[in-house]
């Protein structure tokens, strides 16, 4: 066997690499060996990967990676039926401001636990905040078909994107997906937790994990390494720079004969006290995902020991209802958190090989809430760095582990 490459993670960066790797050229499953090892006993897709909104921006950050990302994402809906089998579709998208009518008892607009963390979403546009509300762009008025938003409540809306340069994809089915995909083609996987990377010489010759069915420990070969473990990474190499930041979301599932026009809205809703700011996306199933701001609570063994906090969803489901009759009829389907992933010194993701750590070590994570769209452009770069011995696709270099570490 040639290459022995094992990719740490079963989310979209990991999930998706292992799709890249077995779609380049020189692979072969009878000289390249390709492992996943997730540490969820449920499979993959259980944290960011599976619980995010599923934006796909051209105006995400950083630029280094965001077009050959979008890219890759419309190329890979168009090979695989990602219209039918993840929800690729292109959507609007706005800031809109106003107030909330208050609908539900107080007690479930959480006040905010005064460690609130903004998502940072729209720090991929130009400047680095919101867009600028020009007074061109500025209206009272919502978009003809946008309406499931109470436009009476409504004081400001200001489209943030040209069409055709943001849309969207349902992160679980997209990641399963590429998992599925890469499984058919020879990606072996196994269900563990990651205990250690070994290294000899200063090169990665294996990975250390207990196994999910017999609690023992084991280690499988490797020449290459891939870490892509999202918030998790830095338990496994701890000179990682990265931050974990807990957020909560839920769906909605509105009544039935319901038509929820296709946006997606970053928000600031003045109900109770301070004003709250979810992000709301409509899916092409129907259904209505929405998300708040995060919060610090310590990242938790693994993903499957995280701890959904009920006042946070029921914050955000009071904030949205309160602008959209059709929400506020709808149905909560589920209350869930995740971490997602940051560089602490700012910047990033760190993608790339981290050779002063080990050879053969690469790097994929700190996508913050990013990672779904940047996910492609990310895998594609990773599979040129090791299949070719260097990333033609995009200038990464900012990105390098040897900038942020």
């Amino acid at each position: 066997m040639g290459q022995e490459i094992v990719i740490i993670g079963g989310g979209i960066i990991g999930c998706t690499t292992a799709y890249y790797l077995t779609r380049h050229p020189s692979y072969a499953s009878t000289s390249t060996k390709i492992t996943l090892i997730e540490a969820s006993t449920h499979g993959p897709a259980q944290g960011a990967s599976g619980k995010a909104g599923g934006l796909v921006a051209r105006w995400a950050y950083p630029k280094e990676i965001v077009d050959v990302s979008f890219d890759e994402h419309v190329k890979l809906a168009e090979e695989h039926n990602g219209k039918d089998r993840w929800g690729w579709r292109y959507v609007g998208c706005g800031s809109w401001e106003g107030r909330g009518e208050i609908v539900t008892p107080p007690e479930h607009a959480r006040e905010g636990t005064g460690n609130d963390r903004d998502l940072e979403k729209t720090l991929g546009l130009p400047g680095g905040q919101k867009p600028v509300k020009s007074k061109k762009s500025k209206t009272t008025h919502l978009p003809r078909d946008l309406l499931w938003v109470n436009e009476e409540l409504t004081e400001s809306y200001t489209p943030m994107a040209k069409d055709g340069n943001t849309a969207q994809v349902h992160p679980y089915l997209f990641t399963t997906s590429m998992f599925e995909l890469a499984k058919a083609h020879g990606v072996e996987y196994i269900k563990g937790k990651t205990v250690a990377i070994v290294k000899r010489d200063g090169k990665v010759t294996g990975v250390e994990y207990t196994a999910h069915e017999t609690k023992a420990k084991e280690t499988i070969s490797a020449t290459h390494v891939i870490l892509a473990a999202g918030a998790w990474s830095p338990n496994i190499v701890h000179e990682l720079p990265i931050s974990a930041t807990r957020a909560h979301s839920i769906t909605i599932r509105p009544r039935e004969g319901v038509t929820i026009s296709p946006y997606v809205l970053f928000t600031e809703i003045n109900l109770q006290g301070p004003a709250a700011s979810p992000e709301i996306y409509a899916r092409p199933d129907g259904e209505v995902y929405a998300c708040g701001p995060g919060d610090d609570l310590p990242l938790p063994e693994t993903v499957d020991d995280i701890v959904v906090d009920q006042a946070s969803c029921d914050s955000v489901y009071a904030h949205v209802s309160s602008i959209s009759k059709e929400l506020r009829e709808g149905t909560v389907e589920k209350r869930q958190a995740c971490y997602l992933p940051s560089v602490t010194s700012g910047g990033g993701p760190i993608i790339g090989e981290a050779d002063r750590i080990a050879k053969g070590l690469f790097v994929a994570t700190g996508h913050t809430c990013w990672g779904i769209s940047n996910a492609p452009g990310t895998a594609r770069a990773l599979t040129e760095l090791i299949m070719d011995g260097k990333i033609t696709c995009a200038n990464l270099k900012k990105l390098h582990p040897s900038a942020l570490i």
